[in-house]
């Protein structure tokens, strides 16, 4: 908000320092180059369509909404800097006079000049244009310094045919009904009009003042100004109604403003006020003594501006004008009022101060002063009582006083230091309370207590209530003895103020409200948190018809003692001249409000209070760097991590730093609001989409604005496009795949790597089994040719090991291979039963079985995995045996894996077992442990599940016959 200054200004100067004749105060607001004016010279003030209020001044012009000034100078489109006055047109143009008479308005938000706009441009020779008029067909009509009529369509600037020549002022104010004047008053050197010589002069106004037919012709028609008297002029006659020196004003003026019945009269000397004029009444209120006033203008509010050269512009408030205001500046001795009081009799006003000073208003309005308490230090008049007929009780810091309102003499009653409140009871005995003491005066005294005493109520003749510090006592004057009284609560309370009304105790405390007490019980507390003005009440004052007003530190609040409600709070706001109040008063309606700047009084029922929602606008819109005009909608690519903000204002002359703000983004009118006291709201990295802003703005007391609605479209960028993102999300979901592929393919990679490791190592543990079998088959056939040696069978010795030979080549062969075909296990088998016939002199026969199916293809099978199961059946099965043996080897297919049965009919596994038990020296037999553990690594790189298994025939069921039959399974490889 700018600073604003407050000045009082007052009707009449004292002419002693004891007499003066009061004058109504005005509180005037004063708006300078530091508040945001352009200059302090301002040649006129217009009001537009919108309600702003714009300023001409020699450096551009200012548009004011009540809180800021915006400023426009030839940078921002002027045609000069220089602008003399203002006009508005019903279009909401605002048009500027300047000194080169080229013409230019401002319109949406834009100066409209010859450089932007061709319909102005126009050759002015030399001459600059000095009022404007509006036609019926919204034709603006100026007329320049050499009386040539120039004419804007809309479409071009020229210069009428009516201007040709015998044109004038007279001439365009004479035809009203062709031209209306876009300003109050015109200025003139004479009224003869050499185009009119019927037109009749009258000056001496034939109508009475309060003739409502003279305002009425007033306001219909022109107003011309000759020196310092006013005619209202028409074609037909000239009536003057003001002549200026009857009314004391011998300058000539200026300006003039209508305002009701009220004239205000501009000079350059000074200001006039003449209050009730065309009511006939002779009051007249010089103001801004010393002034040169250029311009007046009364807005659509009611608010009279007042614009001055080198002072800037003044403003009163409408509301000012319910109130009258009393201080040192007009009557009073200072500024600073403690108390007041009005003697039905005489109808004189009292007001205590501060220095012991009295001043009192007779009913002549006659203001005196009177000095009471005399002593240093605080004398403060702080209390005045009606007492009886003509005299008040007044109470002073040091001292109770009589003053009587006819002899207006004064007589001390008790001197008593720190006196603190005084009461009445119904007889008119007198209690004072003060410092320490309570005083009954002219009976006793109730000194010497442990406790601040601040207030005293009477009850009736003989009982009261004490306030202190401490809380709440009572007392009659037949026990003289302060005792505690109420509730707990009161008793710890710090009491202000009590007032005994009907029953019920009113206590006023330092700091937490006001409390009702009846009977001795609480029935009643309000605070701030009811809508008390404040917790801290300083007076409380009954006006004896049913209302109850509390002062306090932020102003008054007025109670209704029958609801014991608060009906209403009256501050500064609503045009006190302060919020920290010491006193009231009410005398048949008029309240007078004693403050620590001043008396201000008023009709309590009638303040004006301005309901009206202000009128919102959008000022300007920023979205990241830029600054945009306003307009209805907003429309912008996005900008990545830029900040939308919406500048909005109000226009509210009468207390703008009251104005509240509501948003709402979301479209939806009756939620969301978003309260905020910022008139700019950001809206940081605002993402694509189409959005509704709405705003709305409430002043003090009145209800919320309509809702100013803006259209808001960020359009995305082509990467924001659903089309874009749709690819750049199939782009970054390939991407993905493609990464997933190549993980999953390395590890599949990494896995072969280890599978084919792993394989390898059990190849060769399996190639180390098989070797691990070499040695135990070689010793076998050595112990055979060993054993045909010994028996002297050295051809048949030689043949095994020419045989033994090559099935030892034929071993070593296989068990470097991980696989062998079926045919060359069948080869190699067949050598090694020969062999082992002959080393066990051909004690059993053998045969081989294979199923047709396996010749249909080439099978391979792990090396040295039969031949170990086949030695082992001749060994402990067959050769054990008496007779000659048989030993049957069937080969099948079955799943994919080869089966092999050996089975033969020696002495069966569990006698072999036994005998291989009852030897002293125990052989343990590793064959079929390799051959379970080659079948578990070949599991483990090929996946495929060998089985072996060994039965004992005569043991499981195969009848009488006796034998082993072995079964395996093993893993193949089978190729076509």
């Amino acid at each position: 908000m700018p600073f604003i200054r407050y000045i009082m200004l007052w009707g009449l100067v004292f002419f002693c320092t004891v007499t003066t004749a009061l004058a109504q105060g005005l509180m005037i607001r004063n708006y300078n180059v530091k508040d945001g004016l352009a200059n302090a010279t301002v040649y006129a003030a217009v009001q537009d369509k919108d309600g702003f209020i714009w300023f001409a001044t020699p450096t551009g012009v200012s548009k004011f909404d009540g809180k800021r000034f915006r400023n426009y100078a030839k940078k921002d489109g002027l045609t000069d800097n220089d602008v003399f006055k203002l006009a508005a047109d019903t279009k909401g143009r605002v048009w500027f006079f300047t000194l080169n008479g080229k013409p230019s308005f401002y319109d949406k938000s834009v100066i409209h000049s010859e450089a932007n706009d061709s319909s102005l441009i126009f050759n002015s020779r030399s001459h600059y244009m000095q009022y404007a008029f509006e036609g019926k067909a919204g034709y603006i009509w100026f007329l320049n310094t050499n009386n040539r009529i120039v004419q804007y369509t809309g479409k071009k600037t020229i210069y009428d045919k009516l201007g040709a020549s015998g044109t004038d002022l007279f001439f365009l104010i004479r035809n009203d009904s062709i031209f209306h004047p876009l300003e109050a008053s015109f200025h003139v050197d004479g009224l003869r009009d050499p185009n009119n010589p019927s037109q009749k002069i009258f000056p001496v106004c034939p109508y009475p003042l309060g003739d409502p037919e003279l305002l009425t012709r007033i306001n219909d028609n022109a107003v011309v100004i000759v020196r310092n008297a006013l005619y209202s002029y028409t074609a037909k006659d000239a009536i003057c109604f003001l002549n200026g020196a009857e009314w004391g004003i011998h300058d000539d003026i200026s300006h003039i403003c209508i305002d009701n019945d009220n004239l205000w009269v501009g000079t350059q000397r000074a200001l006039y006020y003449l209050k009730g004029f065309f009511k006939g009444e002779r009051k007249v209120i010089k103001l801004l003594d010393n002034h040169y006033i250029t311009s007046l203008l009364k807005d659509r509010d009611g608010n009279i501006w007042i614009t001055t050269f080198g002072d800037g512009v003044y403003n009163i408030p409408y509301k000012n004008f319910y109130f009258s205001y009393l201080d040192n500046t007009n009557g009073l001795y200072s500024h600073s009022i403690f108390s007041i009081c009005k003697d039905k009799k005489s109808e004189m006003l009292l007001i205590g101060q501060n220095a012991g000073i009295l001043n009192t208003i007779d009913r002549n309005n006659n203001i005196k002063q009177f000095t009471l308490d005399t002593t240093t230090g605080h004398n403060s008049v702080l209390t005045i009582l009606p007492s009886n007929d003509n005299s008040v009780l007044i109470g002073t810091d040091n001292g109770l006083y009589r003053f009587n309102t006819t002899t207006q003499k004064s007589l001390l009653l008790k001197a008593v230091k720190m006196l603190k409140d005084v009461d009445i009871s119904p007889a008119g005995k007198i209690r004072i309370a003060a410092k320490n003491q309570v005083i009954a005066l002219d009976d006793y005294t109730i000194g010497d207590l442990d406790m601040l005493v601040t207030s005293v109520a009477c009850i009736n003749d003989s009982a009261y209530y004490v306030g202190t510090n401490t809380g709440l006592y009572y007392c009659t004057d037949g026990q003289k003895q302060l005792k505690p009284a109420g509730a707990d609560t009161l008793r710890k309370l710090s009491i202000k103020d009590l007032k005994w009304v009907d029953g019920y105790l009113w206590i006023g405390t330092s700091d937490q409200g006001i409390y009702v007490m009846h009977n001795d019980s609480i029935v009643k507390h309000l605070s701030s948190a009811n809508n008390l003005a404040s917790d801290i009440c300083q007076q409380l004052y009954y006006d004896g018809r049913g209302r109850l007003y509390v002062a306090t530190n932020r102003g008054v609040s007025v109670i209704d003692v029958i609801a014991q409600s608060i009906t209403r709070n009256i501050t500064s706001n609503d045009g006190l001249m302060s919020d920290d109040i010491r006193g009231v008063f009410n005398d048949d309606g008029i309240l007078y409000i004693a403050t620590s700047n001043g008396l201000c009084y008023f009709n309590g029922d009638h303040i004006p209070v301005d309901t009206i929602p202000p009128v919102i606008y959008l000022s300007n819109i920023r979205y990241g760097d830029s600054t945009f005009l306003p307009g209805h909608d907003f429309v912008h690519l996005y900008k990545r991590k830029a900040s939308f903000e919406a500048e909005f204002g109000t226009i509210v002359f009468d207390l703008p730093e009251l104005v509240q703000y509501q948003y709402n983004f979301s479209g939806d009118t009756t939620n969301g609001w978003i309260t905020t006291m910022s008139n700019i709201i950001p809206f940081p990295d605002l993402q694509p989409g189409s959005y509704k802003l709405m705003v709305r703005a409430r002043k003090y007391k009145s209800e919320w604005s309509a809702a100013l609605s803006m259209d808001v479209n960020i359009l995305p960028r082509w990467y924001q496009e659903w089309w874009a993102r749709g690819i750049l999300l199939l782009a970054g979901v390939l991407l993905i795949l493609v990464v997933l592929r190549y993980i999953v393919r390395r590890i599949k990679q990494a896995e072969k790597r280890k599978t084919e490791y792993n394989r390898r190592i059990a190849e060769l543990e399996a190639k180390a089994l098989t070797n691990q079998m070499n040695p135990h088959f070689i010793f076998n056939s050595l112990n055979s040719v060993q054993h045909l040696i010994l028996e002297k069978e050295e051809k048949q010795a030689l043949n095994f090991l020419a045989d033994f030979a090559t099935l030892m080549r034929q071993m070593l062969n296989n068990s470097r291979k991980s696989y062998i075909s079926l045919e060359e296990e069948i080869a190699f088998l067949t050598r090694y039963l020969e062999l082992e016939k002959i080393r066990f002199a051909h004690s059993f026969t053998y045969h081989f079985i294979m199923e047709d199916a396996l010749k249909d293809y080439t099978i391979y099978i792990p090396p040295m995995i039969i031949q170990p199961i086949v030695e082992n059946a001749i060994k402990h099965g067959l050769a054990p045996k008496n007779i000659s043996g048989y030993m049957e080897i069937r080969l099948e297919m079955v799943d994919d894996l080869l089966y092999c049965s050996v089975d033969d009919d020696g002495i069966g596994w569990d006698k072999s077992n036994s005998i291989k038990n009852s030897r002293l020296i125990k052989h343990e037999s590793t064959a079929l442990s390799v051959i379970k553990e080659r079948l578990q690594i070949i599991k483990s790189f090929n996946g495929s599940v060998g089985k072996l298994e060994i039965i004992d025939k005569f043991k499981s069921g195969f009848g009488n016959k006796e034998g082993t039959l072995v079964e395996i399974l093993i893993p193949i490889v089978k190729m076509l």
